[in-house]
């Protein structure tokens, strides 16, 4: 299978060196042409256009940033819909608009080309171990036939019914981890400030019901002191974003969801929108004058799985 790849960031990239570990040829496009040479040294091929890319391939998988990035690449000016056939396929591995894939679904059926979203979450190092879980919404058929190229850069893979269900499930998810995210920072601070040590707390809270993924993944990062998760408040802002207006088309009141969309707003206004996500803990200890630093919290740097 020939398969193109638009969008080679930080989750892009490993995306794209498992896919070519899958056996399968590649071609690559993205608005920096800097981020392609790792996988053009890998095998990959480059496309001056996503409608190039579209014209090559078979199926196209797009990681972009935003909704906004997702329109531009698949209808804009020498965009994918103008290099597209009947019986080529679409995978949407972005966090997207509802409403705008649905949208954008739509207007591929038209001209014969399945549309299949399959957003991922579970943190950067999992996407360069092959290992992160994919979220799919499709009909049947079209995810079926492209099951075993989601395989090659996904490990769990959960089919959620119809379009539009993994873009709504996928948001829910980002807003609970931003939510945790917090309410680890609060812990960890109540504890540092009461005189326990953080290492020790952090140990006890991975052992109670007070766990979780986010604690087990990201916490890590904040004893360490580098915040290095390979995710932005610029992104977690889009993402509150997006579970604002799902709480809006259900009537759906988000008070820890508003709350915590207004503190990464915060962030950013203090450490910018390419800060790590992450930081949004910094704030407390910024506030109170009280890092909660960890001896043995090594940093377990993104690069370490580009091999």
């Amino acid at each position: 299978m020939i398969v193109g790849l638009i969008g080679l960031g930080n989750l892009g990239y490993p995306v794209g060196k498992n896919i070519l570990k899958g056996g399968h040829a590649l071609v690559v496009h993205d608005l920096n042409r800097a981020t392609a040479d790792k996988l053009i040294e890998r095998g990959a091929t480059w496309a001056n256009s996503p409608m190039e890319v579209a014209q090559q391939t078979d199926v196209v998988v797009t990681i972009l940033p935003s909704p906004m990035s997702v329109c531009a690449v698949v209808e804009g000016e020498n965009g994918l819909i103008h290099g597209w056939s009947a019986g080529k396929a679409w995978i949407d591995s972005s966090t997207n608009d509802l409403t705008e894939l649905q949208r954008l679904a739509q207007k591929c059926a038209e001209i014969g080309v399945d549309v299949i979203e399959a957003p991922m979450t579970g943190g950067i190092p999992r996407a360069h171990e092959g290992t992160m879980t994919s979220l799919v919404g499709a009909n049947r058929a079209a995810f079926d036939k492209y099951l075993p190229l989601i395989q090659s850069y996904a490990g769990d893979i959960l089919y959620l019914g119809e379009i539009g269900s993994a873009s709504t499930a996928k948001v829910i998810t980002n807003m609970l981890a931003f939510i945790h995210l917090w309410a680890l920072g609060e812990g960890l601070m109540l504890g540092k400030r009461n005189g326990l040590e953080t290492g020790a707390l952090f140990e006890a809270i991975k052992a109670s019901c007070g766990n979780s993924f986010v604690a087990e993944t990201e916490g890590p990062e904040i004893l360490n002191g580098t915040y290095d998760y390979g995710f932005t408040l610029e992104l977690a802002a889009k993402d509150s974003h997006l579970a604002y207006e799902l709480a809006r088309r259900g009537n759906v009141p988000l008070e820890m969801g508003g709350m915590v969309e207004q503190l990464i707003h915060r962030g950013i206004g203090r450490y910018g929108k390419q800060a790590w996500s992450t930081q949004l803990v910094k704030l407390l200890e910024d506030d109170l004058n009280t890092d909660l630093r960890a001896d043995g919290y090594e940093s377990q740097p993104i690069d370490r799985a580009l091999e």
